[in-house]
């Protein structure tokens, strides 16, 4: 797959009406990382070097925050929103550079797993032109359905205009696609908007492509994975979903988490093996924990690092800067800024500095 170029192209142009919320959707977090900026270290890890990002209600908030999560990728802006097949076009000319495989993500699916998106670049390696990532949720009504053929997806069909039958298939649609860069101008050209809405949908090259006698496939990735967040509890639930699994890698590398469920990590959190977590921690960004350390019970650490065999807590607070050297020790409601402990040394209770 190194051989490949890839470009991802990540729809973030909706308004989100649903978050009530001033600040673009793709913009509100998870772990402490706009969703939209997870996205984009799912195409990077899945070997997308590039990415397009396409953008329309808050253009000059989502600008500045690209800027920081990916300065490399290109921005395109979609003026008016006449479906997902006339998103993508909006990126036209990253597209034309021509690469290899193109990925089209959303940017409110912040639990996008990497693999899932390594496997479908992998089929268009094999030969398909298009592949189609699908999941199967706890219930299918409201998804579009995967009609499968012979082991070929020969049409997604929108619940509504799905047969008895066909609404019984539990095989979904993602939304999210890999492309064969020689085809995929082609295709998304051929998009027409004669249906409801008057909208032109990426889902229609599905048929396009099988009308050509192209390899159109589906592959399939986890609930969670397909996740899109649509409001605010949707985001606490994906928050929820992004915390377990952070806590699972965590206790798997060697930490002790006593009460799993209480640790909130954000998304650069770093943590050494034989540390021991007590209940109820709150880990801000840009935290770096070496090994052996004991963060006791209700402390609150953000921008600090911790070296070998530090104790801290409980009710203490490491604020930006905070920087404790190996074996030093931040006691009860101790609060560290912007200062250096050194090894050895004791901040004791009711300590400011």
């Amino acid at each position: 797959m190194s051989q490949r170029s890839c470009l991802s192209v990540i729809l973030a142009a909706g308004e989100g009406t649903r978050m009530k919320s001033v600040l673009p959707k793709v913009l509100h977090q998870i772990a402490g990382l706009p969703m939209v900026a997870h996205v984009v270290k799912a195409a990077e890890a899945a070997g997308a070097g590039t990415q397009a990002l396409v953008i329309g209600h808050g253009a000059d908030e989502m600008r500045k925050a690209a800027a920081k999560f990916a300065p490399k990728a290109e921005t395109f802006v979609q003026e008016k929103r006449l479906g997902t097949a006339h998103a993508v076009l909006a990126a036209r000319d990253a597209i034309s550079k021509g690469y290899d495989d193109i990925l089209v993500m959303f940017g409110d699916t912040p639990l996008i797993d990497a693999d899932a998106l390594t496997v479908a670049r992998l089929k268009l390696a094999e030969g398909a032109a298009v592949v189609v990532i699908g999941f199967r949720p706890p219930s299918p009504t409201g998804y579009g359905r995967l009609i499968e053929k012979d082991g070929k997806l020969i049409a997604i069909r929108e619940e509504k205009d799905c047969s008895e039958e066909e609404r019984k298939i539990a095989f979904c649609n993602a939304g999210m696609m890999a492309v064969a860069g020689d085809h995929a101008l082609k295709l998304l050209d051929q998009v027409g908007n004669n249906n409801a809405k008057g909208e032109y949908y990426l889902t229609d090259i599905v048929e396009i492509a099988s009308a050509r006698g192209l390899d159109v496939v589906a592959t399939e990735a986890s609930f969670e994975s397909a996740l899109g967040i649509n409001n605010r509890a949707e985001l606490a639930q994906a928050e929820g979903i992004w915390q377990a699994r952070r806590r699972h890698e965590a206790m798997l590398s060697g930490v002790t988490l006593i009460a799993p469920e209480t640790v909130y990590f954000s998304h650069d959190t770093e943590i050494g093996t034989d540390t021991i977590v007590e209940p109820n921690v709150w880990f801000g960004p840009g935290v770096k924990i070496a090994t052996g350390a004991k963060i006791h019970a209700f402390s609150h650490i953000e921008g600090a690092t911790i070296a070998s065999n530090c104790d801290v807590g409980p009710y203490a607070r490491l604020r930006p800067g905070a920087d404790l050297r190996n074996k030093a020790k931040v006691g009860n409601f101790g609060e560290v800024k912007q200062a250096v402990i050194e090894e050895g040394a004791k901040v004791n209770h009711l300590t400011y500095l």
